[in-house]
């Protein structure tokens, strides 16, 4: 299979998110009405899906699921977006995780409260089920890292036999503050490895810039990665093996709606540029314009109106 039609796969979280839209943040034993109400697919994964095939990109999706009509509507709308999802693993007896949101319309916050009662993540055993030959670069949203680490390592054995240029690209995210997490730093391939780390992350070491996280957390890193760190409104920053820090600003919408899945977006758009082999610097712009673009609207649906030209 040649290397521009293979597809990209993201391991990971999706689940329910169920939006609640307000022009003002509740106060606490309170009883109000919202703007409006959604159901949405989500996960950082599974959002990171969306992005990549609303810019044209063939990808897939590998994660958990339960059974039922909440995973029936879940199983609906990746179809609707042309995401492959022949690598889920269904748990039958399980809930289907789920996120109530709180969207202020007036300042584009969201407030997320997250349930995970009893679905698994995916296994290292369920990933060697993977033929590993359809993809040119896989994605990990960091979770069960012990397990996450086993899989890299397949990839990393799988990669040994092929000529550099048909590896396969890693990258993993590491966003919440969880030690367990931090293994997953200097795990990649002997391509590059795309390691992104939250500013949530990088304020937990003590860091309170992009650039200051970037410099402080460059020695976690295999030789050679590119480690990237999105600071929200001051825009993202990478650094590479060069020791040269690459900065882009931020591109923030005329009014600011929606900031849910704005990382799994900016880290979408990154992979997909670096995917099409663009420039790193150009790849974070990329990565910010999109962001920032989606800032402005709920949802996902217009990324594709505004950026599969570009």
């Amino acid at each position: 299979m040649e290397q521009q039609k293979k597809k990209i796969l993201c391991v990971g979280l999706v689940c329910l998110d169920i939006i609640s839209v307000v022009d003002k943040y509740p106060e606490e034993d309170t009883d109000r009405r919202c703007l409006s109400q959604r159901w949405q697919r989500g996960g950082n994964a599974s959002n990171s899906c969306t992005v990549l095939s609303l810019l044209g990109a063939s990808c897939a999706f590998m994660g958990s699921l339960s059974a039922g009509p909440v995973a029936d509507f879940i199983l609906e709308d990746f179809h609707k977006f042309n995401i492959d999802v022949s690598l889920v693993c269904e748990h039958t007896q399980c809930v289907l995780p789920a996120s109530v949101v709180i969207s202020n319309i007036s300042t584009g916050s969201r407030t997320i409260l997250h349930m995970n009662r009893n679905l698994p993540d995916v296994t290292a055993q369920d990933f060697s089920r993977v033929d590993l030959r359809q993809f040119k670069w896989i994605h990990w949203e960091g979770r069960n890292a012990e397990e996450q680490v086993k899989m890299i390592q397949q990839v990393v054995e799988f990669n040994s036999s092929l000529p550099q240029q048909q590896r396969i690209t890693i990258s993993v995210e590491i966003e919440k503050t969880r030690e367990k997490l931090y293994q997953l730093f200097p795990h990649g391939d002997v391509v590059r490895d795309d390691v992104f780390v939250s500013k949530d992350v990088a304020r937990h070491f003590g860091f309170q810039s992009a650039e200051a996280a970037l410099r402080g957390l460059y020695s976690r890193v295999k030789q050679g990665a590119v480690l990237i760190c999105a600071w929200a409104e001051d825009g993202a920053d990478a650094l590479g093996p060069d020791g040269l820090v690459v900065h882009s600003d931020a591109f923030p919408p005329e009014a600011l709606v929606d900031t849910l899945g704005a990382g799994d977006t900016f880290n979408a758009a990154v992979i997909y540029a670096l995917s099409n082999g663009g420039r790193l610097q150009d790849a974070l712009t990329f990565g910010c314009r999109v962001a920032g673009r989606k800032c402005g609207f709920h949802g996902y649906d217009d990324i594709g109106k505004y950026f599969t030209n570009d």
